[in-house]
């Protein structure tokens, strides 16, 4: 059997994820005379992707390396990118040719020999910080000759794995460059100049500047970039981003404004505020060994941790903190999956609380009183507002403010900066801790598998075997109504355990000033230097 497939499962059901906004413009030079300029609030792990998976590093791996399959502009599924074709070719078995004459910025050739070797590095040095469990569906990869690919796949048909290949996990490296066996460092990376992409990246002055330049040699979907230099300036906070789009000092402002900036530069000339489709989700995660009654403390009680985590979930009112906190830029998210991706559903808003998606104190102490778990239960609750923006001060304080009003919990809230933080919670530090999520493609699997799937990316010791089969079922079903009903099964079951407690979903926002077009925030959730035009 030989079956085309360049997409992902049926989205056309996705409206809410299918209107894309764009930003046009008047006279106004703003920024840097040299390029455009982006001002951004992102922190960026690494310019190696096998030691990254955040939205600051992918903002650069998505604009600078080269990926077998892509998103075309403004829309959500994907096409041969540096590939000629990419196909099914057996139920397991999915092939990929590249396109001829393909090279690195360096002068080395790109061949199948790269993407092996991409792929193969990425499993192999399985850092703690990196983005391999995306590859969990991917049995091995093998090159056939100088531009043939070869995945073998544990499931038949496996409906993420072109957008995977989109994602992420699958920025085509040069071998001659990055090792088998272990991390490049950016310096290493900038000289070596391994890009492909519709950008070089030029300069990389870590948390200050990085300076992108066209690259004439891609060969890409996304054609000739619109303008040959992109400076990304890098702030440290909400508030000095927002100062610097208002005086024009940046062009571009993207992640993050606060809901209250957001707001006020709808209303000032000069400035177009653009708005995309939603995706991203703010979360706690419980870390399993390490929380109260966790499996590696001295009073292990697996009901018990149950309890506490439930009675967490019966405490929060997440409409409170989507309207006092973000001004309703954001909404309450109920469940594991965001609203508007087929299988999405709200099992948290009948199980907690009121029943109604409200708070429900006498429900906390009755769960907590049922399992024997003495109150108050103290809680060390961990967030990180350099990388979630200043409003997760605010968030997390209304948060503890929820947990203690009735003298449930007493929780000990800790900041901590960002390249600490996600470090220390992968390797556990943290009972409970604050996380975000930007999707690596539109669907509904890449909130469930990267998370859940044998304990996931976030290393915090919940594995649900039940979980764990719905997973594999579902990423290997193509008929969507039956598809879309095991991802609410496993969302049923997510729900009960609740490794993760779902809090708030929110949308796409980038400010331009006058005389910028091409800012174009798309259900890819990619965003793109090329279409930037002054």
């Amino acid at each position: 059997m030989k079956k085309k497939f360049y997409g992902s499962i049926a989205l056309a059901s996705t409206a809410a994820l299918l209107l894309a906004g764009c930003a046009g413009g008047g006279d106004n030079s703003g920024g840097s005379s040299n390029g455009i300029t982006v001002g951004t609030t992102e922190v960026v792990t690494s310019l190696d992707p096998a030691g990254s998976y955040d939205n600051g590093s992918f903002a650069i791996a998505t604009n600078v390396y080269p990926f077998l399959l892509n998103n075309p502009v403004g829309e959500a599924t994907v096409e041969p990118d540096i590939a000629e074709t990419a196909e099914f070719t057996g139920p397991t078995e999915y092939t990929v040719t590249l396109k001829k004459g393909l090279t690195f910025a360096n002068g080395h050739d790109l061949t199948a020999s790269d993407v092996v070797h991409t792929f193969e590095r990425m499993l192999n040095i399985d850092d703690a910080n990196g983005p391999q469990s995306l590859l969990e569906g991917m049995e091995s990869v093998k090159a056939t000759d100088d531009l043939t690919v070869v995945f073998t796949l544990k499931a038949e048909h496996d409906q993420t794995f072109p957008q995977i290949l989109s994602s992420p996990v699958a920025p085509i490296l040069d071998e001659e460059v990055f090792p088998a066996d272990k991390l490049l460092d950016d310096a290493a990376v900038i000289e070596a100049k391994p890009f492909a992409g519709q950008y070089t990246l030029e300069r990389f002055d870590k948390g200050n500047l990085a300076v992108f330049k066209a690259n004439d040699a891609y060969k890409g979907i996304w054609g000739a970039p619109k303008t040959e230099q992109i400076n990304v300036r890098y702030f440290a906070n909400e508030s000095n981003l927002s100062q610097a789009i208002e005086t024009k000092a940046v062009d571009v402002a993207f992640r993050s404004l606060s809901a209250t900036d957001v707001a006020k530069f709808e209303k000032t000339d000069g400035l177009n505020v653009v708005h995309g489709p939603g995706g991203e989700i703010r979360y706690i995660v419980f870390n399993f060994d390490t929380m109260p009654y966790g499996a590696a403390t001295a009073e292990a009680d697996a009901n018990k941790a149950l309890a506490v985590r439930q009675a967490v979930a019966d405490l929060i009112d997440r409409e409170k903190i989507a309207h006092e906190v973000f001004k309703d830029t954001y909404t309450p998210l109920y469940g594991h999956v965001p609203a508007g991706l087929e299988g999405a559903a709200e099992p948290l808003k009948s199980l907690y609380g009121d029943g109604n998606g409200g708070a429900d104190a006498a429900k906390a102490a009755s769960r907590l009183e049922a399992a024997g778990v003495e109150t108050p239960v103290t809680l060390d609750l961990q967030y990180v507002a350099e990388r979630y923006g200043a409003a997760a001060t605010e968030e997390y304080a209304q948060i503890k403010a929820m947990l203690e009003a009735d003298g449930l919990f007493n929780v000990n809230l800790q900041t901590t900066e960002w390249g600490v933080y996600s470090k220390e919670y992968s390797s556990g530090a943290y009972p409970a801790f604050q996380l975000g999520w930007f999707p690596d493609y539109s669907d509904a699997d890449n909130y469930l598998t990267p998370f859940f799937l044998e304990g996931g990316f976030l290393k915090n010791h919940y594995n649900n075997e039940a979980v764990n089969t719905l997973l594999r079922e579902q990423v290997a079903t193509d008929d969507a109504a039956k598809r879309a009903s095991l991802i609410e099964e496993v969302q049923n079951l997510t729900a009960n355990d609740l490794p993760t407690v779902p809090l708030l979903q929110g949308a796409q926002v980038a400010v331009a000033v006058d005389g910028i077009s091409g800012v174009t925030l798309d259900p890819s959730f990619k965003f793109r230097f090329g279409t930037f035009a002054r």
